[in-house]
């Protein structure tokens, strides 16, 4: 004896073994043995064998006219086996009555299964929304199969190449386009990105960065609307200076300058002066919303996009010739020693006399022009000489807290863009523009004046506030060690790497949401003094500033990652341009090389053996501006010691590294499952 069953949805036959009131045992064609309830047994019977019944009854059941058979069944509740009898004949042997329950049950659509065996006639506008569904499913499955069979030829269909960002990094894997990608990918046996980018799906490597920047962060869209910036409503004095700041001639959003007063009678009145959009600009308004969405400027090669709108930036920003809205902090110090005597903030008008730039004037303001050694004549000589010193004594006071003194080894790159006549672009890069990558002095005479500077007002401002009781968004980091990262919170804490007691950023309004948070908190310390807390925007643990942190950190990191990234592509271009065939290099670890004039660190194999600093000579036999790896092999071993500029601190050096490798979010594996429409 033979018994058909149900075990959770899938059928079994198999051979009684031994049988009681409420279950048998039955061997399986594998020879295992398992114990089934008697109410799951749907048929007994002497012959065909087991195996030899499914495979009749799966055949016969595909023959099975659903249409056909939906029309003539009951409408009351009927079993397989009066069906097989009615559709079949009245004779229908156990071959017969299997292939009707398997075909019933395989179509919930017309039949719905009302107990083990028994079923019921569907209704039949059911029966039609299930039929137009499955049509549906069915054309889907061919569209899928129809636009693999285009990818795999070489083609990229139209809706795919439309959602490429989508398909790549965050799709929807029900899509028939993601499907039909992974298909295509399994048929040919090909990577998804080398399938769609012989397809035509990616034709720029710049463009395809550039897209997946702003599909990830910019989704709908990087136009800023046309919001006008509002007026300083309060009165604000005029400065009693001449202030001056110091950018590249790129630079639009200029934050800050500098003043000096006092030189020559022993105290020295030192001036940072910070655009103010805070005095007008007030929270929850409509440029306050803007600017919290998109957080930050993001800077790369030949563009950026501003936090604020343009003509906002140039309300604000502190432009040559104008009495500018400025909130500023004069530190008061002994002009020999340079010990502060005190400090003091205010909100006014500062007079700003010009807009130095750096890159035309870095050749002429050198150490040696600073302190007196060559005689040069250029604008704010004595103020310059004054600051630099002053910059030189308070970084070897944050040195000293520190521990250790702060590394300029390696320098700084300038990429510049040059359309076909040598010009810069007016216009977004479109990834083939010339590329001129400049090396400058990492902590310049100019650099340091300023940085030091904007540490000197970040860590004062971040004192006072806390002095205030008003909370802001500070930076910190525990200690030096490897692995302490920096971290950002509402509590003052030591900054280790900036050897300072506390840091708050308040010197960049213009360009970082942070910025303009901190400075609405120093405004309020400013009006208010010791009761600012009760007049301040963000209250002590208000979720509002956990917010903005959080968003930030985020924003900022994807900002900085992409730049890094693109100046990575430049980098790439400029070896392609140029026909490089050689990269000199530094050794770091785990087979890292830091190329000595690029900014560009690589693998290099051959190299994990060789310690730290060894210098070694790559030839270059390829870049992948899509992948944004260079390919080289080692060429030969020059020096044992690294030259000067690659010898950095290691933890700093450890941070360095390769092309990450490009993430999709395809799985390949989503193509094992079985496609729209087709048979469970």
């Amino acid at each position: 004896m033979y018994a058909l069953f149900d075990d959770a949805g899938k059928f079994f036959a198999g051979r009684v073994m031994s049988e009681s009131d409420a279950s048998i045992q039955v061997e399986l064609d594998s020879g295992k043995r398992v114990k089934v309830k008697s109410a799951n047994v749907l048929l007994r019977f002497e012959q065909p064998a087991p195996a030899e019944l499914v495979s009749q009854a799966r055949a016969l059941a595909e023959e099975i006219d659903l249409d056909l058979a939906w029309e003539f069944a009951p409408d009351a509740d009927f079993g397989f086996v009066q069906f097989a009898r009615d559709y079949f004949d009245a004779a229908a042997g156990p071959q017969k009555q299997a292939a009707a329950l398997f075909r019933l049950f395989e179509a919930p659509h017309y039949f719905r299964r009302v107990g083990k065996g028994q079923f019921r006639k569907a209704p039949e506008e059911i029966v039609k929304a299930a039929l137009l569904g499955l049509e549906r499913k069915r054309a889907l499955a061919a569209q899928i199969d129809a636009w693999a069979d285009e990818l795999a030829a070489g083609r990229c269909p139209p809706p795919i190449a439309e959602q490429l960002y989508k398909i790549l990094f965050k799709p929807d894997k029900q899509s028939a386009e993601y499907k039909a990608v992974v298909e295509a990918a399994k048929r040919s046996q090909r990577a998804p990105l080398d399938l769609l980018k012989d397809a035509g799906a990616i034709t720029s490597a710049y463009q395809f960065h550039w897209r997946r920047f702003l599909f990830e962060n910019f989704p709908k869209g990087t136009a800023l609307p046309a919001l006008a910036a509002p007026a300083v409503k309060d009165p604000l004095p005029l400065a009693a200076v001449q202030a001056f700041s110091i950018d590249d001639s790129a630079t639009t959003e200029i934050d800050d300058a500098l003043s000096v007063q006092g030189l020559g009678s022993g105290t020295v009145v030192f001036g940072i002066h910070i655009a103010a959009p805070g005095l007008a600009v007030a929270p929850e308004s409509a440029l306050d919303k803007l600017a919290r969405e998109r957080l930050s400027t993001v800077y790369m090669p030949g563009w950026k996009l501003t936090m604020l709108p343009d003509d906002v930036v140039q309300a604000y920003t502190l432009t040559e010739g104008r009495d500018c809205p400025s909130v500023s902090l004069y530190v008061t110090l002994d002009e020999a020693t340079l010990d502060v005597k005190g400090s003091e903030t205010r909100l006014e008008r500062v007079p700003v006399a010009a807009n130095l730039r750096h890159d035309k004037l870095d050749a002429v303001v050198t150490e040696a022009a600073l302190t007196g050694a060559a005689a040069v004549d250029y604008p704010f000589a004595a103020e310059l000489a004054f600051a630099f010193r002053l910059a030189g004594a308070l970084k070897a006071r944050r040195e000293v807290v520190r521990g250790k003194p702060e590394s300029f080894n390696r320098p700084d790159y300038n990429f510049r863009l040059e359309d076909g006549e040598g010009k810069p672009p007016g216009h977004e890069p479109n990834g083939d523009e010339r590329v001129v990558i400049s090396q400058r002095r990492r902590g310049a005479p100019l650099d340091l004046i300023v940085s030091e500077a904007m540490i000197l007002a970040n860590s004062t401002w971040g004192g006072w506030l806390a002095e205030c009781g008003v909370p802001a968004i500070y930076r910190s980091q525990a200690s030096l060690a490897p692995g302490i990262k920096v971290r950002m919170g509402t509590r003052p804490a030591p900054h280790a790497g900036m050897g300072v007691a506390q840091y708050a950023w308040s010197t960049s309004p213009l360009r970082r949401y942070v910025d303009l948070v901190n400075q609405w908190q120093l405004i309020a310390c400013a009006r208010h003094g010791r009761t600012a807390a009760l007049a301040a925007p963000f209250k002590p643990k208000d979720a509002a500033l956990f917010s903005v942190i959080s968003g930030f950190d985020a924003a900022y990191t994807a900002y900085n990652d992409f730049q890094h990234a693109i100046e990575r592509y430049w980098t790439l271009r400029w070896i392609q341009q140029n026909g490089i065939e050689h990269v000199d290099a530094a050794v770091m670890k785990d087979g890292l090389v830091r190329a000595d004039t690029l900014p560009l660190v690589f693998r290099l194999a051959g190299t994990e053996g060789m310690g730290r600093g060894a210098h070694v000579r790559a030839r270059v036999t390829g870049c992948d501006l899509l992948t944004l790896e260079l390919h080289a092999s080692l060429l030969a071993r020059i020096d044992e010691a690294a030259p000067e500029g690659t010898a950095d601190e290691p933890e700093a050096e450890d941070e360095a590294e390769a092309a990450p490798a490009l993430a999709l979010a395809i799985d390949l594996s989503d193509a094992d499952s079985p496609a729209p429409g087709a048979a469970a």
